[in-house]
């Protein structure tokens, strides 16, 4: 049986706290021998009740030669210095999406890794939903007929004042918290040769970063896909393929909870049927998925460097308001 990648984790983020540690102590992929927190007493308090050692500061954390890989669930603006400081001190890293804020940083952090004999690893945890294979499927299988468009939505709540998602200074707003799943959404099923045609961003009054977005991208075959997403909004997870004699659309496409039952509806001329599929943890699948990475080497970015450059076109095509 293949040992378990020690796993440390830099910070105590809700995330990491609520999802990502106890599927970790659950998972026999990874061991988590230690946490890191700013603030000593939130670091004690969270390696006690997952059964590991605590740093009370990063650094001390990667000097340890015992944590072989690390986890990195650090408000976004601090996601680039942190994976970095992570692949120099030798450790593999999964990083909370997305791994940089700038396209040409996260390609570069990727040659680093490529460089170092490393795996840096994007936690983006709904490609390994099995229930997005049953839709590829669908598609290859020609339920639909030929694929046409894709439309993507997820959006959240409002967070408290205060959060993280909503401070410029930490890298907040919608594009790199809830846009990231629409456009990887798009290269999953539509490939990386897209290109944005429009964008949209907005803020509420009072509010310091977007919390409202949308775009529209195309392939050179004409297959577009309709994105949104936001923060300040009911919550909606969920894409839509539409085909040439049909459509399949899976709800809680993102974020399922372990225990949720899939169901795939599919529909066509010759009626509506719905596939319900097995539960999954998806948080489980993506720690096996980073551990099997690190066990074998397998560090290619995939879409990820794409997504980067895609977001940043996003971003570019919202501020000149196209």
């Amino acid at each position: 049986m293949t040992a378990p990648v020690r796993l440390g984790v830099l910070g105590c983020a809700d995330i990491a706290r609520r999802r990502m540690l106890p599927a970790a102590v659950r998972s026999p992929d990874v061991e988590v021998v230690a946490v890191a927190g700013r603030d000593p007493a939130r670091a004690d308090e969270t390696a006690r009740a997952h059964g590991c050692r605590a740093y009370h500061g990063y650094p001390e954390l990667l000097a340890d030669p015992d944590v072989e890989a690390v986890y990195v669930p650090l408000p976004a603006a601090l996601h680039e210095r942190w994976n970095e400081a992570a692949l120099a001190a030798g450790k593999h890293v999964l990083a909370e999406k997305p791994v940089t804020t700038a396209p040409e940083r996260t390609a570069a952090l990727y040659a680093l890794a490529r460089r170092r004999r490393l795996v840096l690893w994007e936690n983006v945890m709904f490609v390994h939903h099995p229930q997005h294979e049953a839709v590829r499927a669908l598609v290859r299988d020609g339920a639909i007929g030929d694929l046409r468009s894709l439309r993507a939505e997820f959006t959240v709540p409002r967070r408290p004042a205060g959060d993280i998602r909503l401070r410029p200074d930490l890298g907040g707003g919608c594009l790199w918290d809830t846009g990231v799943y629409p456009v990887r959404a798009a290269l999953h099923f539509l490939g990386p040769h897209l290109e944005v045609v429009g964008a949209w961003l907005s803020r509420g009054p009072g509010d310091a970063v977007d919390t409202g977005g949308a775009a529209l991208l195309r392939d050179a075959g004409g297959r577009t896909a309709q994105l949104a997403f936001g923060l300040d909004h009911g919550y909606r997870s969920v894409y839509e393929l539409c085909g040439s004699r049909g459509r399949v659309v899976l709800d809680h496409a993102f974020t399922p909870p372990a225990d949720h039952r899939p169901v795939v509806r599919l529909e066509t001329p010759d009626g509506r049927r719905e596939i319900t599929l097995d539960a999954h943890d998806q948080v489980e699948a993506t720690l096996a998925a980073f551990a099997q990475g690190v066990r074998h080497g397998h560090a290619d970015p995939g879409p990820v460097v794409r997504q980067a450059e895609l977001l940043h076109e996003v971003n570019t095509r919202a501020r000149r308001g196209a």
